[in-house]
């Protein structure tokens, strides 16, 4: 394992950490620091934890053993309108109230702001206007969310994350059930967000994505991290085949100039 090593200072760290399922652990002893202001990428193949560091980043799994920290205060010390103000979270998968229409789930995204003395205002109703303009469903915003297509829902779904405004974005996967070009449109909004001051965590499953968005990459391998940092700092070859079983040819992405993976396959 390498050697924990930041970037920038870090309003959310994971320290010493236990991750489980019942009897099941996931991580131990992991510790993760998240660059304030950085477009993090977890990446790693099936099951070696980055969904896992994702949910308890986002207080959805609570560590066994040590702790998840948010600007120097345990997650499990937050109410959860005061986290939610912090944190926006798109998970895996999410299920909409039947007949909901798109309007009403994005709306859903601003509940963090009110209170009995803050009911909508102009400005919900703006936050509303920017997250559909922003993942373009503006013109789906009278539909129920339930007639919509795989694709067009997880745009919705973006939409009520951005309707909260958080500072720092947590995305499980969001490029699930998007075409290529939706997912190259998600992940130029999320630069773009992260270009404006955001945090973006991501996990991504395409490494060749994480290379060109990532301003900070963690590879994970059996629950712990390999390494992370910059992507041409830390994806190599050996890397890509000591984490992900594959060998193969890196070369720089001819329009970025990133880290491009080519897989060798079987000659």
């Amino acid at each position: 394992m390498t050697e924990l090593k930041v970037t920038g200072p870090a309003r959310l760290c994971v320290e010493n950490a236990t991750l489980r399922y019942d009897e099941r652990i996931i991580s131990r002893d992991l510790s993760v620091a998240i660059p304030d202001g950085s477009f993090t990428i977890i990446v790693g193949p099936n099951a070696s934890g980055k969904s896992t560091l994702l949910r308890a980043l986002a207080r959805v799994l609570a560590p066994s053993a040590g702790a998840v920290v948010l600007d120097g205060k345990a997650l499990a010390q937050y109410q959860s309108k005061q986290l939610a103000r912090t944190l926006g979270l798109l998970p895996q998968a999410s299920i909409a109230p039947d007949g909901i229409t798109v309007a009403d789930l994005v709306a859903r995204g601003r509940y963090p702001h009110q209170s009995l003395f803050r009911q909508w205002s102009c400005a919900d109703e703006a936050a509303v206007e920017a997250a559909l303009a922003a993942t373009g469903t503006t013109r789906l915003s009278a539909r129920p969310v339930d007639e919509l297509s795989g694709g067009q829902r997880q745009r919705v779904w973006v939409a009520m994350v951005l309707a909260q405004q958080t500072p720092i974005l947590l995305l499980d996967e969001p490029t699930t059930y998007l075409d290529i070009a939706h997912q190259i449109e998600l992940l130029d909004l999320c630069q773009d967000l992260n270009a404006k001051g955001r945090t973006v965590v991501a996990v991504l499953h395409d490494l060749n994505h994480a290379c060109r968005y990532a301003t900070h990459i963690i590879a994970m391998k059996d629950g712990a991290v390999v390494a992370q940092g910059a992507p041409k700092d830390i994806v190599t070859e050996q890397l890509v085949e000591n984490v992900f079983g594959l060998p193969c040819l890196i070369i720089p992405d001819p329009v970025a100039g990133t880290p491009l993976i080519v897989p060798k396959g079987r000659g």
